[in-house]
């Protein structure tokens, strides 16, 4: 069996002020155009369809769009998604029950109810059943009719939620699973600031959304949304596939991919990254003016100057833009670091000249000059 792993599509998102509509109509047809050469079983997308919980009109009829393409592309094959963080869960979740007569499983709302499960869908090939857990991102408070409170009367944290929800499902060992899942999941003997996150990610505050990554022990594959950047989470088999597009600078030179997996027999398991090539990369150009101009390009860029004199700013904005048509930001390299380690000696305080020259460091007789007047100004124009 051949599945295809995307998520965080994330349609809609602008960089910076720059409208990704183009570029990620450009990389979904590069999935199409896999699609229709591999005719996957299964194509999964974990979460974060939209950038918004509303999302624009043009970013509802790109996705519209894409579907329509893989389905022709593709006919037989079973396209399944769930919401994430990013997305409207009930909106997602709307005519879930006639798409799936579609071999559509849009699956935006995790299990409210005691009588509710994961949406379990089962695929056969020659070695029998692949079933697929579709588990949309969960809050705590989703799910308290099922799981309940702790014994203070507080929701349980991210953590016990998730396994506590997995835990009541009947997972037959013997068959091959599949876990479809938008969270933050931790892997084992990692700490929450050992994993590197981009810019363009939600973070909760304290890490308190991440989840034990030994809960995916009972799978043989976890399709997993959320981390922007590709990443394992301890197996190569339970995986990040990252953003298909790069969503921030922070992304830049990171190489976006499909993550294609092959299924045999129970235990027998292969991936290979599918690369996805953008209309244009995200890149970080740095050095002196006359060395960031010589690199001109049509890629998304952010310009960092390392000059040590000043420039006209209004004319620098002008020739960058003139040489990257899709400049993102400027930034400027400190040219002087102050120094926060002075050598202060008890018997005699500093005025305020030699404070401000120990603190600024290696001021030309013209800044001096010009330190000197701000001084006496302060001081009511007492000579210093």
């Amino acid at each position: 069996m051949t599945i295809y792993h995307l998520s965080d599509l994330h349609l809609g998102l602008k960089l910076i002020n720059h409208d990704l509509m183009e570029d990620q109509r450009y990389i979904l047809e590069k999935v199409i155009t896999y699609a229709k050469e591999d005719k996957p079983d299964a194509i999964l997308i974990a979460g974060d369809i939209y950038d918004k919980a509303i999302p624009p009109i043009e970013a509802v009829e790109l996705f519209d769009d894409f579907i329509l393409k893989l389905i022709e592309a593709t006919p037989d094959s079973e396209i399944m998604l769930i919401s994430g963080n990013h997305d409207s869960a009930p909106r997602v979740n709307v005519f879930r029950n006639i798409l799936k007569r579609q071999k559509i499983r849009m699956i935006g709302t995790p299990p409210s109810k005691p009588d509710d499960h994961i949406e379990k869908v089962t695929l056969k090939d020659s070695f029998g059943p692949v079933n697929f857990y579709l588990l949309p991102f969960v809050k705590p408070s989703m799910i308290n009719d099922i799981i309940g409170y702790d014994k203070n009367g507080n929701n349980f944290s991210y953590d016990e939620s998730i396994h506590k929800l997995l835990n009541r499902e009947e997972i037959n060992e013997e068959e091959r699973n599949i876990l479809v899942s938008h969270q933050f999941y931790l892997p084992k003997g990692k700490t929450p600031d050992e994993i590197e996150r981009m810019d363009s990610e939600m973070r909760s505050v304290g890490n308190i959304d991440q989840v034990n990554a030994d809960v995916l022990d009972r799978f043989d594959y976890a399709a997993l949304g959320h981390i922007h950047k590709p990443m394992k989470v301890g197996s190569e088999f339970y995986r990040y596939c990252g953003t298909p597009l790069a969503c921030s600078v922070s992304e830049a030179g990171q190489e976006k991919g499909i993550i294609k997996v092959t299924m045999e027999q129970k235990g027998h398991i292969s991936t290979e990254v599918l690369p996805l090539k953008p209309m244009r990369q995200v890149r970080v150009i740095k050095g002196i003016l006359s060395e960031v101009l010589s690199q001109s390009c049509d890629d998304y860029v952010t310009v960092i100057l390392e000059d040590k004199v000043d420039m006209d700013v209004f004319d620098i904005q002008d020739r960058l833009r003139n040489a990257f048509p899709y400049l993102l930001e400027i930034r400027r390299e400190t040219l002087r670091k102050a120094d926060y380690k002075l050598d202060f000696k008890p018997e005699r305080a500093l005025d305020p000249f030699e404070l401000c020259n120990s603190f600024l460091k290696d001021l030309d007789d013209d800044e001096q000059e010009i330190l000197k007047d701000v001084i006496n100004s302060i001081n009511g124009n007492q000579e210093i």
